[in-house]
């Protein structure tokens, strides 16, 4: 059955009433972020196996029916690469919506490709080959085309046939509790947290700044997320990673200064500078403080042990039919050679799989 467009409050409460008491729901988001620091959701499409709905959020003062089914404990959300829609949630509400059930996951738990596409795993299951007009739509323009609403709603008729064939081969091989654990990740809310004092980590080539050049990094970064979350804008629009690079080698003390630093852009200096000055003579006048260290490559010991671990996180999964890097990332394996975090590697269904040899392996390698 297919609904209309779902635009103004009587429609959507009547929709979620239907909705009510249904075990799950599938689930996708169409959304753009190009201009502004935070999504700006545009359409909203659900499914069930009686139903076909999309609901334009630019229509409506209040989503809060619907919120209240989303957010329903009892009622599986059925998304395919669920993160950017969840975020979009966690925007909303300051949690993502739980629990869920994410079929890109499924199905690497299953040996299909790590990422695959929800138009590959539809083609794959169903036979159903997806078009591609759409993908690069402005979903914010009104009114919407029938094809465009049409394209939207593939986006979930599909999961109502896919959900029930995934979790059946999960269960029949004992996976259930695998993707559980791997949805449980995704809904917690610390994954969403744009922490500003934590915002340098997202800079690369910061790794060859000097503990007092890694002050003022962070300072400023701290400062520029502050200032995109308030003015609703791109990081890089207020000003790029490479501009706070430099400054943060160069620590200015006057705005002429900072004029004068060939690799800032000249509307940054313009528009930041005595802001920035301010910044970067805070972070100065704090104690030079070592944020991060640069790990040494791997001695020849250390590697040695990595590539026996990589043969056996291969041989793992090769009989359990996956993906390697989905058992353990090379990130994962080095940081257990150096006796680090290793992440989910050493957690849960990884840990049966594979970590407690990875452990066992380390132990009787270390030198005494």
């Amino acid at each position: 059955m297919l609904d209309d467009l779902v635009q103004n409050r009587h429609d959507l409460e009547r929709l979620c009433k239907r909705l009510q008491g249904e075990p799950w729901i599938a689930l996708d988001t169409e959304f753009v972020r190009e201009r502004t620091y935070y999504a700006r959701l545009c359409l909203i499409q659900l499914a069930t196996p009686s139903l076909v709905a999309c609901i334009d959020p630019l229509a409506l003062e209040s989503l809060e029916p619907l919120l209240q089914v989303l957010y329903a404990p009892e009622i599986v959300k059925v998304l395919h690469a669920a993160r950017q829609d969840l975020e979009l949630f966690y925007d909303l509400q300051g949690a993502p919506p739980a629990p869920v059930h994410d079929t890109q996951l499924a199905a690497a738990l299953l040996g299909y490709q790590d990422q695959i596409s929800y138009a590959a795993l539809v083609e794959n299951l169903l036979g159903v080959r997806l078009e591609k007009h759409y993908t690069r739509t402005d979903w914010s323009r009104r009114p919407l085309s029938a094809a465009q609403l049409r394209y939207a709603e593939d986006d979930v008729r599909y999961l109502c046939d896919i959900y029930p064939q995934l979790m059946q081969k999960l269960v029949t091989r004992g996976r259930g509790e695998w993707l559980a654990e791997e949805c449980a990740r995704l809904t917690d809310a610390r994954l969403y947290q744009n922490d500003p004092d934590a915002a340098y980590v997202r800079i690369k080539q910061r790794h060859a700044l000097p503990p007092a050049g890694q002050q003022v990094l962070r300072t400023l970064a701290r400062w520029r997320e502050l200032t995109a979350q308030q003015l609703n804008r791109p990081r890089n629009w207020i000003i790029r990673d490479v501009e706070l690079l430099e400054l943060a080698r160069q620590q200015p003390r006057s705005e002429g200064e900072l004029a004068g630093i060939g690799g800032v852009a000249r509307s940054s200096a313009k528009k930041w500078g005595a802001i920035l000055v301010v910044e970067i003579a805070k972070a100065v006048s704090l104690a030079p403080t070592e944020l991060w260290k640069v790990s040494a490559p791997l001695n020849a010991r250390q590697l040695l042990m990595y590539e026996r671990m990589h043969k056996l996180v291969h041989a793992r999964a090769h009989e359990c039919q996956l993906s390697p890097t989905l058992l353990a990332s090379r990130k994962d394996l080095q940081a257990l050679v150096r006796g680090e975090s290793a992440g989910a590697l050493l957690t849960g269904w990884r840990r049966t799989i594979v970590g407690e040899e990875l452990l066992a392996m380390r132990k009787t390698d270390t030198p005494r």
